[in-house]
């Protein structure tokens, strides 16, 4: 064995492990700022209005203080807004960027045991250009090919690092279901169930009765191991009703892709027929003809601030939808359902402004504490308050407007888009890892 070759072989061994390192790094979060404080900001706090020459002051990734003469200990990171505009990070409550093309399970009408997390493409671009649009949190969810679809993922645009380290830690699990044309045109081209908007709800409905007998099933195998039975048998173990019966514990939030009033209406009866709750209507592009209804149930809508025509459900949206179901008392939020959009949302909100006459205040809910809500995270993010995740933004320009352009994006009280940065502003991203 000679020096030349153990050298080599060492030389070799410290080129890995150093590679190891850098890609450990790269994918673990970085640890979060002791002390961070923003200053000579107007503060856009969304609930408690706007401070202007205010202060957030940020420590291990939470917000700590918020207000007028708000200092850190020495030694914090200072970033002086310079009196541009401060606001929580946007939200997305409907999304299917980073799923490539794996967005619907189309081989099922009922695919509730498919989880998009399996589907999570934490390297896509789209991710980073959602990340330079202020978008801090995003729910990707299953497509609309199925009444039930599958579970939906919920992410923190912290682009650049690896796959776990995106995951929106403890949010609530999240389930798609769609009623109207997709499902109906997607089995109805192969001639197959559902092909018609009575056989989608018949289709949904036996999913759920099916998924009761199991429930009654495990309940009375329960049962039985309580009583100390010798012959207690477990039932067979079923992805899909397991997740459907998760559904009816109320375990799953359930998110409804639909546009027309009257589905809404058939949907909101089937939830009470079995017993679970509507989360929230996507889309929704009919909600103002029965927002009272939406009201009185607390179902929200994520719709479109002024899509209309694209397709049969369509013809009847109005750009008015959403600031006349939130006057009626429904809870409105403003999403993208596209790569593209996701980048101005701030934009797609301000029409809501032109549009009925949205406040301020209220636009911005409709991309921040809105959305929250129908992910289940309005505790954790949402609004610039004591307690929650510092995920904010340093804007350049009226963030309610064209004009608005993203200056600093902070998740977790740490930097991962800055304008002014070289190439494109993203300091925690290395090219090939």
């Amino acid at each position: 064995m000679s020096f030349h070759w153990l050298r080599s072989k060492a030389r070799g061994l410290a080129l890995m492990l150093a590679w190891a390192g850098c890609a450990m790094a790269q994918s673990a979060a970085p640890a979060p700022h002791n002390e961070v404080l923003i200053r000579n900001a107007v503060v856009m706090t969304v609930t408690h209005g706007n401070i202007e020459g205010g202060s957030v002051y940020v420590k291990d990734g939470k917000i700590a203080a918020v207000g007028k003469g708000v200092t850190a200990p020495p030694g914090a990171t200072v970033i002086d807004a310079g009196g541009k505009y401060l606001t929580p990070g946007i939200i997305d409550s409907h999304s299917h960027i980073a799923l490539d093309n794996d967005v619907n399970e189309a081989t099922s009408p009922v695919t509730p045991q498919m989880m998009m997390i399996d589907a999570f493409d934490y390297q896509d671009k789209a991710i980073y250009r959602g990340l330079a649009g202020g978008v801090t949190t995003s729910l990707l969810l299953h497509g609309s090919a199925n009444m039930i679809g599958g579970q939906a993922v919920v992410i923190k645009h912290k682009y650049g690092l690896g796959r776990d380290a995106m995951l929106f830690p403890g949010a609530p699990r999240s389930i798609k279901f769609a009623s109207g044309e997709n499902p109906k045109r997607v089995y109805g081209g192969r001639d197959q169930l559902p092909s018609t908007r009575m056989g989608n709800f018949a289709v949904q409905r036996e999913a759920l009765v099916q998924a009761q007998e199991y429930m009654r099933d495990w309940d009375a195998y329960d049962a039985k191991v309580k009583k100390g039975e010798a012959d207690a048998t477990p039932p067979k173990r079923d992805l899909k009703l397991e997740a459907l019966a998760d559904v009816l514990r109320g375990k799953l939030l359930v998110q409804i892709h639909c546009y027309r009033a009257d589905e809404l209406l058939t949907e909101m009866a089937m939830a009470k027929e079995f017993g679970y709750k509507v989360r929230a209507f996507h889309h929704a592009l009919e909600a103002y003809k029965v927002a009272d209804e939406l009201a009185t149930q607390n179902v929200a809508i994520a719709t479109f601030s002024d899509w209309w025509g694209f397709k049969n459900e369509a013809w009847d949206a109005i750009p008015w939808n959403a600031v006349i179901s939130m006057r009626k008392g429904v809870r409105v939020a403003i999403k993208s359902d596209s790569a593209d959009f996701s980048r101005r949302l701030n934009q797609e909100a301000a029409k809501t402004m032109r549009y009925g006459g949205a406040t301020e205040e209220e636009a911005l809910k409709m991309i921040t504490l809105n959305p929250a809500w129908i992910i289940g995270v309005d505790d954790r993010v949402g609004s610039i308050e004591v307690g929650k995740d510092a995920d904010l933004v340093i804007w350049d320009g009226y963030p309610l407007s064209s004009y608005g352009v993203p200056s600093k994006v902070l998740i977790d009280g740490d930097v991962y888009f800055d304008r002014s940065l070289p190439g494109y502003g993203m300091p925690h991203y290395r090219e090939g890892e």
